[in-house]
């Protein structure tokens, strides 16, 4: 199973819920949940462009998501990310970079950050 987001009253408690960061890249909610899988969903606007510059950001954001998965925690949580128009113009590192910052600030401020799992 992909652990993925899609009914639309899940984005919505995530939207009304949850903590949220943001910068020009990216707009990331966390809401914490009781589940027992950590869930993602990513969300990009008709505005971003056609639909072969949605899917490119859909995408980045997810190729940045699985390189931070080591680090989140494992349950408990549903991730909503939101692509913003300079999305589709920058690298996933940049992505990646910006997803760890909000994720970490995110995390910090629940007070639920995970020690890292990299070692």
């Amino acid at each position: 199973m992909k652990n993925t987001i899609n009914l639309n009253a899940d984005f919505r408690r995530a939207y009304g819920r949850g903590k949220s960061r943001a910068d020009s890249i990216l707009v990331s909610y966390a809401l914490r949940t009781r589940r027992p899988v950590t869930r993602y969903g990513i969300t990009v606007s008709k505005k971003i462009g056609s639909a072969v510059e949605r899917n490119h950001c859909r995408r980045v954001i997810r190729a940045a998501y699985m390189q931070l998965l080591p680090e989140l925690p494992r349950y408990g949580w549903d991730f909503v990310f939101v692509a913003r128009s300079r999305t589709k113009d920058v690298k996933s590192t940049e992505v990646l970079r910006s997803m760890r910052g909000q994720l970490n600030a995110i995390l910090q401020d629940t007070g639920k950050r995970p020690q890292n799992r990299t070692s």
